[in-house]
């Protein structure tokens, strides 16, 4: 208990310190950081498990491999979407009515998000299974890449439902202002992943080397383990969250206000799939390398851009809270200072990746490190944007008002991103639309590509900030009738929380 004690003590110097230099307030910045630090551990583990797939797939297949491996795992965030409009509800219902001192009613919202997750979540395990080859193809005409890539997507999609579950849960919980339960459980299930993965990719011991099929298959028994361990944690009683097998099943109005909150954020997530799809296609088009190199960039930059998943996590549930408890103030502060503290965490880590860029892509045994390693340094530019969207989102979800980053993310990865990335195909290259041909290509490269990110991820950040700063998300909140009536608040404009 000594060291927990210590280790505690230690962390909680980085709020204060902030506090010290003035970037943060230290009581609710330090909330934020409690808050976000389980799910940032979470986070960190998933993010390493991604990086270390790619790692020894590159290293016992090479290219073509991490860039199947990429394709495939696109397709699998179709998936994510879908399940954003449950969890995404899920977390702002739960910490509303948590907020309003209705736990029985958050319960209920609990059992209405899992039998939505089943829904959506099989009928897409199913037409995945069947489809995966077809998929793949339509990004790349490398048949290798395009075999990895199924082999990999056919197999992890077999797990979509328990990783839905696991989703749900975990946003339950900290929707309840727990987020210590998730991380704990993954503590346990995502090094089991790491495992599992290794042995099967590479045939260690009495296992036969399964290279990305071995990837696919450890990742898919480790969800289906977590899955059961929050199962079995919601159903004991021994939390804020339960889950209760009998009793009302269905509650109509709850779920019309998870899918309410929930809809245009999984919209969000699956514009920006979508709108990653033609991004890919350009990159295939610039080769199997570019796809390789940027596949590294993302898994490298996501260590940099993981806290951000924390802070909107804490935003949420803080932010959420509030309002339910009838503090706009109160609310409208914490999501400043979450956004305070989120952006000293990230430029921190930002600056050590971008510095090792070099070294960090050669370790993935791409034939093309200084590719990779200008990826990296492309993504470390727009780390800051990530963070300020990603965290100011997680303030309005928690409001219930998640139109606007639907509406940022379709100006963001439509709008800009793709008209841009298409100047990077060959002068002459033409698409066809209601007939006629329109040329889009003019052969600069990689200039396009780099601007292109840059300007989405800026694009996304700005239209959330703003909607936040124009203090309209709470008569949203009020709307919704979720948790208590809300007061209004002196100022809304204050960035300075």
């Amino acid at each position: 208990m000594a060291v927990r004690e210590r280790l505690q003590a230690l962390l909680e110097l980085f709020p204060a310190v902030l506090d010290r230099l003035g970037i943060a307030d230290q009581r609710r910045g330090g909330e934020a950081f409690q808050l976000a630090l389980p799910v940032m551990v979470t986070g960190l583990l998933r993010v390493l498990l991604r990086i270390a797939d790619f790692l020894m797939i590159g290293i016992a297949l090479g290219d073509a491999a991490i860039a199947g491996l990429e394709l495939g795992f696109q397709y699998y965030f179709i998936g994510f979407g879908l399940s954003l409009a449950v969890s995404s509800g899920t977390i702002s219902v739960v910490s509303r009515l948590q907020g309003a001192d209705q736990p029985e009613r958050a319960n209920l919202a609990v059992k209405q998000s899992l039998w939505l997750a089943l829904a959506i979540s099989i009928p897409l395990t199913v037409s995945t299974w069947l489809y995966a080859p077809s998929l793949i193809d339509i990004l790349t005409d490398d048949l290798a890449t395009i075999n990895f890539g199924a082999t990999y997507l056919s197999l992890i999609m077999l797990s979509m439902a328990p990783r839905f579950w696991s989703m749900v849960a975990a946003r339950a919980l900290a929707g309840s202002a727990d987020t210590r339960t998730p991380m704990y459980v993954r503590l346990v299930t995502l090094p089991t992943n790491v495992v599992l993965n290794a042995v099967l990719i590479f045939g260690l011991g009495p296992a036969p080397p399964l290279g990305v099929a071995g990837a696919a298959i450890g990742t898919a028994v480790a969800n289906v383990l977590a899955a059961l361990v929050f199962l079995a944690l919601l159903l004991s009683g021994k939390y804020v969250i339960t889950l209760r097998v009998g009793g009302k099943q269905l509650d109509v109005g709850l779920i019309r206000e998870i899918l309410r909150v929930g809809v245009p954020l999984s919209g969000m997530r699956l514009l920006q799939t979508f709108g990653r799809f033609p991004f890919l296609f350009i990159l295939g088009i610039l080769g199997t390398p570019a796809l390789a190199a940027y596949a590294i960039a993302r898994r490298v930059i996501l260590l940099a851009m993981m806290p951000a998943w924390g802070y909107s996590t804490a935003a949420s549930t803080l932010v959420g809270q509030a309002i339910g408890g009838g503090e706009a103030d109160e609310a409208t502060a914490y999501g400043w200072q979450t956004l305070r503290i989120a952006l000293a965490t990230q430029l921190l880590i930002a600056t050590v990746l971008v510095g090792g860029a070099r070294p960090i892509a050669a370790t993935f045994g791409t034939e093309h490190v200084a590719l990779s390693a200008n990826f990296i340094r492309l993504f470390g530019l727009v780390v800051a944007g990530f963070s300020i969207s990603r965290t100011m989102r997680g303030s309005l979800r928690g409001a219930g008002d998640t139109r606007w980053p639907l509406y940022g993310t379709l100006l963001g990865s439509f709008v800009v991103r793709l008209p841009i990335a298409a100047l990077a195909l060959p002068a002459g290259f033409t698409i066809t639309l209601l007939g006629r041909e329109f040329p889009i290509g003019f052969s600069l490269g990689f200039t396009a590509i780099y601007a292109a990110i840059l300007a989405d991820y800026y694009t996304k950040a700005g239209v959330n900030t703003w909607r936040f700063w124009s203090g309209k998300w709470q008569a949203v909140a009020l709307a919704s009738k979720v948790g208590e009536t809300v007061r209004g608040s002196s100022d809304q404009h204050d960035g300075t929380g």
